[in-house]
């Protein structure tokens, strides 16, 4: 009854062969690839891995880039696995989409939130909850007490904002600097611009979501650059590795039949 899970960003696919489908599976392998190396996974990576039994995954990097993993997947006939990939819908595992048109949510965010609400729920807290991905862009939204999704910010991650500045501003050059209180050169005043405009956005919602609810909210946060976010933040939140393999997990139980 093993199960792989993929999640498929905007440079790069992760993937994990778990157990079985639902949480708390072990891990019985895991990877990433860059996009630009999706031809090899047959090959390399899944070319050793034991057949899996169902496979789900979430994929924001459009439908050229689904074909290409699918293709691999048809390359390991042993395997004889359908793909199935998450859609966002008005309602799952718990979760109420209120997005003005449900379809149009990007499928990360939805399967990550349906992670988050779940790691929340397994904890016995039931509160408002925040949660956070920092990635490539970053999302920030905002769930209530009954889980409902009420809605959410995208803003550019760390690297598209510095591109913006150093394509868009003459004889601007963006080195790496550091994050610090009152920047006094260049490379620290960017950075530090992006970082707090990050943290200030995750505080915005944190106030909205607070006053809406009548309750302070948890806040979790994921993605491959939520570590460099961690000492700028204003409010208690937990760093997860990867809500949207928990996601995964959760959506794939009541799929395929696994006991959540």
């Amino acid at each position: 009854m093993t199960f792989l899970a993929i999640d498929v960003g905007n440079t790069r696919l992760k993937w994990a062969l778990y157990e079985q489908p639902g949480p708390g599976a072990a891990v019985l392998a895991q990877g990433v690839e860059f996009l630009e190396h999706i031809e090899r996974l047959a090959e390399d990576s899944w070319g050793h891995l034991p057949a899996p039994a169902h496979m789900l995954g979430c994929v924001v990097a459009g439908d050229t880039v689904k074909r290409r993993v699918q293709e691999q997947l048809e390359l390991l006939p042993p395997w004889d696995v359908v793909p199935q990939w998450v859609v966002p819908a008005l309602q799952e595992a718990g979760l109420v989409n209120g997005y003005d048109h449900p379809l149009r949510l990007g499928a990360d965010r939805w399967v990550a939130m349906i992670g988050a609400r779940h790691r929340l729920l397994a904890r016995g807290e039931r509160q408002p909850l925040i949660v956070v991905m920092v990635g490539t862009a970053v999302t920030v939204e905002a769930i209530d007490t009954e889980g409902r999704f009420l809605g959410g910010l995208i803003l550019p991650g760390h690297g598209i904002m510095l591109r913006a500045l150093e394509s868009g501003t003459a004889g601007l050059h963006v080195p790496t600097g550091e994050v610090t209180l009152f920047p006094t050169n260049t490379s620290d005043a960017l950075t530090s611009g992006g970082t707090y405009a990050i943290a200030g956005a995750v505080e915005r919602l944190f106030q909205h979501l607070a006053q809406h609810c009548g309750q302070e909210p948890a806040c979790m946060m994921t993605g491959g650059a939520g570590w460099k976010m961690a000492p700028s933040m204003t409010r208690p939140f937990e760093l997860v590795d990867n809500l949207i393999f928990d996601g995964l997990l959760e959506i794939a139980a009541r799929r395929f039949g696994a006991p959540a």
